[in-house]
């Protein structure tokens, strides 16, 4: 019997502060790579709390999302470790203080702040084609409405 096919469901958040976006470098199976802050939706929770929860775990920043940036759709290349499929929700928001007393996530080696021309120069380091295209995205003043997203309440613990 054939296994479905079951796409990975991540977040990200599309971070910018005077010009310059918020990244992270990680450790990754194919070596240290610039992404997002980004992950998978656990269990229990709404997409946009997935990325707060995810930007604060990797870059010790609250983050409130604002907006939806778009879904995007990837598969890793074979030349990859994984070839799994990713539906990535990037999100537009507001970012709080850094907390410099909290430990970022495992496999995170630290935050970067850099411009759109210095992300672009550096694609050979990216994580997904994700990464710039998001940023590409987010300056071409794409954004839609958070309530274009409905979590149903079976979907989020008590």
């Amino acid at each position: 019997m054939t296994r479905p096919w079951k796409p990975s469901v991540t977040v990200a958040a599309i971070i910018e502060r005077g010009g310059r976006f918020l990244l992270v470098e990680e450790e990754t199976s194919d070596g240290i790579r610039i992404n997002q802050p980004a992950g998978h939706l656990d269990p229990g929770e709404t997409l946009a709390d997935a990325a707060a929860r995810e930007t604060l775990e990797e870059t010790a920043h609250s983050f409130r999302p604002s907006a939806l940036l778009g879904v995007y759709m990837w598969s890793a290349s074979a030349g990859r470790q994984s070839n799994a499929t990713f539906v990535r929700f990037a999100f537009i928001g507001d970012v709080g203080a850094l907390d410099a007393s909290r430990k970022l996530d495992e496999g995170i080696l630290r935050t970067l702040w850099l411009t759109p021309d210095e992300l672009r120069t550096r694609q050979a380091e990216h994580r997904s084609p994700l990464v710039l295209q998001c940023v590409e995205d987010y300056l071409a003043g794409q954004s839609f409405p958070l309530t274009l997203l409905h979590t149903h309440p079976s979907v989020v613990r008590p």
